[in-house]
């Protein structure tokens, strides 16, 4: 990847850190730490990888993508509006009666959500559906999952994992967004779901590790999974809840939380900031 891509990469991430921080704020609710932790991934996600089209949302042969840690939509809302689903003016009405944009990604009424998500386990399960319909009827498109680190504690995720194994789901690429930290605190401190890589190889999944805030890593760790042509795949990628802004990082406490004023002035600064560095 060249430093020009990669500098386009990093500010459209930056913007969608600064969307999440917008919508909970507006909002005063939200789940800005795991949000931010992902928004490296769904940039480069929704701009370099799916075959999409943001005006025919419910293009037959898309790819589709499942965000399976619902919680985290403000991520997920900024990545479609930066690709022109909606008006980025609809993010701040995030979580407001009568608006469009919900707690968790509604498929009904929110232009680019693929699957309904909130309950934990579940959207994996659903991806695990839409890719094999896809086999079953002979089509091309993939499918894309997100899952939090806490999420894999629930046993239906292992119940997914054992179906797209058994069906050879080779369309399926599951991303495991490891940032350690769940509502109770440390995720080994909860339930001790570690070690993550040995677990998805016993259900048959092809397993790559990836730095969730490297593009060239996240580069290289997709083209392995769009290469592989038997197994499931699943990317591990090791990230920082509340990435990019500097009182929220690896702070489990920002897992559900909206700022004040004068921490929503400082975490626009921080972004800002970045922003500027990388304009330098």
């Amino acid at each position: 990847m060249d430093n020009k891509e990669k500098k386009e990469l990093q500010l459209l991430a930056n913007d969608m850190r600064k969307d999440v921080i917008n919508e909970v704020y507006s909002a005063q609710s939200g789940h800005p730490g795991g949000s931010l932790s992902i928004c490296d991934t769904l940039a480069y996600l929704y701009s370099k990888v799916m075959k999409i089209d943001p005006k025919n949302p419910k293009w037959e042969d898309r790819d589709r993508f499942v965000l399976s840690k619902g919680h985290t939509c403000p991520a997920l809302y900024a990545a479609l509006a930066e690709m022109g689903y909606f008006p980025k003016e609809e993010l701040l009405g995030f979580r407001k009666y009568g608006r469009m944009l919900q707690g968790h990604p509604d498929m009904k009424g929110i232009p680019g959500v693929d699957m309904s998500s909130g309950s934990l386990g579940q959207g994996i399960s659903a991806a695990v559906g839409m890719a094999l319909a896809a086999k079953l009827a002979g089509k091309d498109y993939r499918v894309y999952t997100v899952l939090g680190d806490g999420e894999i504690e629930e046993g239906q995720v292992w119940e997914a994992a054992m179906c797209a194994h058994h069906n050879n789901l080779s369309n399926l690429t599951a991303i495991v967004d490891n940032n350690g930290l769940q509502i109770d605190g440390d995720i080994e401190d909860v339930a001790g779901p570690y070690p993550i890589p040995e677990k998805f190889e016993a259900f048959g999944w092809k397993v790559i590790l990836a730095d969730a805030h490297d593009f060239d890593s996240l580069e290289a760790a997709f083209n392995e999974a769009l290469a592989e042509k038997e197994k499931p795949t699943v990317i591990i990628q090791k990230s920082v809840k509340g990435k990019g802004v500097s009182f929220m990082e690896n702070s489990a406490g920002w897992h559900g939380k909206a700022p004040n004023e004068e921490q929503y002035n400082t975490a626009m600064a921080d972004l800002e900031a970045v922003r500027k560095g990388l304009e330098a």
